[in-house]
């Protein structure tokens, strides 16, 4: 991916058919992970507008309190999200949390820039549920309260992980700050402490945990000690741990079943590796990525999908080759992409961090049928459920529908 400033963005699709393969597996009334039912970006049906504006095809749109790029999964009717509220109060001194081992000089992040400052005043860490019709709070939760121990990149957020739910239970990881289940009415289930991470030139922390079965997976990649998790999903037990030889990334780990063995993914700088669900044993392992690996692997025809783009560029279908169709299109209007597309119907839904949808048509060859503009910025993946899609943006989540 190039970026181009204002003038646009430069993007690569690949393998359009994957889009519909994965597509028919999935269902229309539930979003339930980062990216979807199979976490692809891909909706199994559904027909959401081309075009929208402030006044055109907005079903809703509420105010989020706080910051987060946490994306918006949906169960029904119901929609959940996380955020990180600062509420302005110091902490007495001899309470604060003690200090991770300073960053690695430099500080400095390429087209990221310098990194924040770790705050001194307390953040709430809350997951919201929404009712999906009209928007409305139905509940929202603190899973606790904390001075954050470290900064984060100047576009990011605490609260940059997306929860993931089954129906019964969603799960929100705020990373340093534990990981919480809840049950669909809000009730906390249980809680678990993760690592107190030192991320790279502290650029803050966002790999969403993800569903393998019985299990619910955390992976935590930093400059101090990485390592990968599994709780028992339904009482919080640690089921196994794993230590990694990885610095900081950001991926969230892919979850897929081979020969009757669930196998979690992950992506990494050092090395792919591929974990035992229900063992963590270390089923296979290839080269990795390059530095700072923030994209997640992709599934699709029996391959998997590795990609990174920072100090280098890299493209790995594991197994099998990909096969692009078309290569280095400018999406005019975008200036910069910090969410995945999405895949539904006949179109991929593209938005920019400056308010701009660009909705590309899926086929062999590259064709904008529409570009869109709101008065927010849009980080988060959007999500589909039918005929509806919604934008999670710096302020507000929007319902996009024909009216």
């Amino acid at each position: 991916m190039k970026h181009l400033g204002t003038l646009g963005i430069t993007v690569v699709f690949l393998l359009t058919a994957v889009c519909a393969h994965a597509m028919a597996a999935g269902a229309d009334d539930y979003w339930p992970t980062w990216r979807g039912p199979a976490a692809t970006g891909t909706a199994a049906k559904g027909n959401p507008p081309v075009t929208w504006s402030e006044s055109e095809n907005i079903k809703w749109k509420v105010e989020i309190p706080g910051q987060g790029h946490s994306s918006p999964v949906i169960w029904a009717d119901k929609i959940f999200l996380q955020t990180a509220i600062d509420t302005g109060q110091a902490k007495a001194a001899e309470a604060q949390p003690a200090q991770p081992p300073a960053a690695a000089p430099g500080g400095r992040g390429g087209r990221g820039g310098l990194s924040g400052p770790a705050p001194k005043t307390i953040y709430k860490f809350d997951l919201l549920c929404l009712d999906r019709t009209s928007g409305k709070v139905l509940w929202q939760k603190t899973a606790t309260e904390a001075v954050p121990h470290e900064g984060h990149q100047p576009t990011g957020t605490f609260a940059s992980y997306s929860p993931v739910t089954d129906g019964k239970y969603v799960w929100a990881s705020f990373g340093s700050r534990g990981l919480y289940c809840y049950d669909m009415d809000g009730g906390l289930k249980w809680s678990k402490p993760l690592p107190t991470m030192r991320t790279a030139m502290s650029f803050g922390e966002g790999s969403s945990p993800a569903l393998a079965g019985d299990a619910i997976i955390a992976v935590c990649d930093h400059e101090a000690g990485s390592a990968i998790f599994a709780f028992s999903k339904a009482t919080g037990e640690q089921l196994w741990r794993q230590d990694r030889d990885e610095r900081t990334s950001w991926a969230t780990p892919a979850v897929v079943d081979v020969d009757g063995k669930t196998q979690v993914i992950v992506s990494a700088t050092k090395l792919i590796r591929s974990y035992d669900a229900k063992t963590g044993d270390l089923i296979w392992q290839c080269g990795g990525q390059t530095r700072n690996v923030i994209p997640s692997p992709v599934l699709g025809f029996g391959m998997v999908f590795c990609t990174s783009g920072y100090q280098g560029s890299s493209l790995q279908a594991i197994k099998l080759a990909g096969k692009p169709l078309f290569t280095e299109q400018t999406l005019e209007g975008i200036s910069q992409v910090y969410a995945s597309p999405v895949g539904v119907a006949d179109r991929v839904y593209c938005p920019g961090r400056n308010g701009v949808t660009v909705v590309v048509k899926n086929a062999d060859t590259f064709e904008i049928l529409a570009t869109n503009k709101l008065d927010d910025g849009f980080d988060a993946s959007p999500a589909v459920i039918g005929d509806e899609l919604y934008l999670r943006g710096n302020k507000s989540l929007y319902c996009i529908a024909r009216k």
